[in-house]
């Protein structure tokens, strides 16, 4: 744009910096958030902050982003939270996790999705005061739990049987390809094994076992999921895309998925 004297807008920063944090160029992220101001005079809006916060989370680099949100001159907003908050998870420090869920709680209350998320950080830590706390507080102010739904179209007819054997062809294959259940998603305060079981029959394995069983080897199989993909599902589909040889795709509450050959298009950032 420089180059054919197209003189570059907010916007375009927003484009050139979401890039950078989706292709892992740090300096050069940095180095066009500096030029806004400086080159072309421009103010950072919400949107530029979210994007550099998502672009030093998705590098590792999270004292960094964390200076960065506290020393906006703009208040900080759930977006820029929840970029960071999926940094906190990606590289697993659970402290600043439950300090971000605590301000995505702050800004939204009435929003289940963050009081999940703040039950779902105190189950994983085995703090059940923690999440009883959060289910009274839920239930005081009238907030529902939305239960999860996974969708896939096939054919009309009803299979059950057929989907229940192909559900634990699928926990037998897995165990083989040596994928462990992540047992930190699952909230009740149940022993392991019940812990596994809720996790096997979880409304997203039950689409994807009714699909293998329902279409031909090559079609790629596509579910559409009510809520966020948990951390299980995720790590557990890649190795069956891998292993059935099929592309995965999801669409949940956030994003698109892409599963193929053990990879997703998410990078494990979501």
């Amino acid at each position: 744009m420089e180059k054919h004297g197209v003189e570059p807008n907010i916007i375009t920063f927003i484009a050139v910096l979401h890039a950078c944090s989706h292709a892992g160029l740090v300096t050069e992220g940095k180095r066009l958030f500096e030029k806004m101001a400086l080159g072309f005079g421009l103010v950072s809006k919400i949107e530029h902050y979210g994007c550099m916060v998502d672009l030093l989370g998705r590098a590792g680099k999270l004292e960094e982003a964390y200076e960065l949100i506290k020393s906006m001159p703009i208040h900080p907003n759930s977006v820029v939270w929840g970029a960071f908050h999926a940094t906190c998870k990606l590289y697993k420090n659970p402290n600043l996790r439950e300090l971000t869920a605590k301000h995505l709680l702050e800004l939204e209350p009435q929003n289940r999705g963050y009081n999940v998320l703040l039950s779902n950080i105190y189950a994983a830590s085995n703090r059940w005061d923690g999440v009883a706390s959060v289910g009274m507080a839920m239930q005081d102010n009238g907030i529902k739990k939305q239960p999860g739904l996974s969708s896939i179209e096939v054919n009309d007819t009803p299979q059950t049987g057929k989907i229940y054997e192909m559900l634990a062809e699928m926990s037998m294959r897995l165990k083989q390809a040596g994928y462990c259940p992540d047992t930190s998603v699952v909230l009740q305060n149940i022993d392991e094994e019940e812990q596994e079981t809720a996790l096997n029959y979880h409304s997203e394995k039950l689409a994807m076992a009714f699909s293998l069983i329902s279409t031909v080897v090559s079609t790629p199989m596509r579910i559409i999921k009510n809520l966020r993909v948990c951390d299980d599902f995720h790590a557990a589909t890649k190795i069956l895309s891998k292993i059935y040889g099929r592309i995965i795709v999801v669409r949940d509450r956030n994003r698109f998925h892409h599963f193929r050959e053990g990879i997703c298009s998410c990078s494990d950032y979501w």
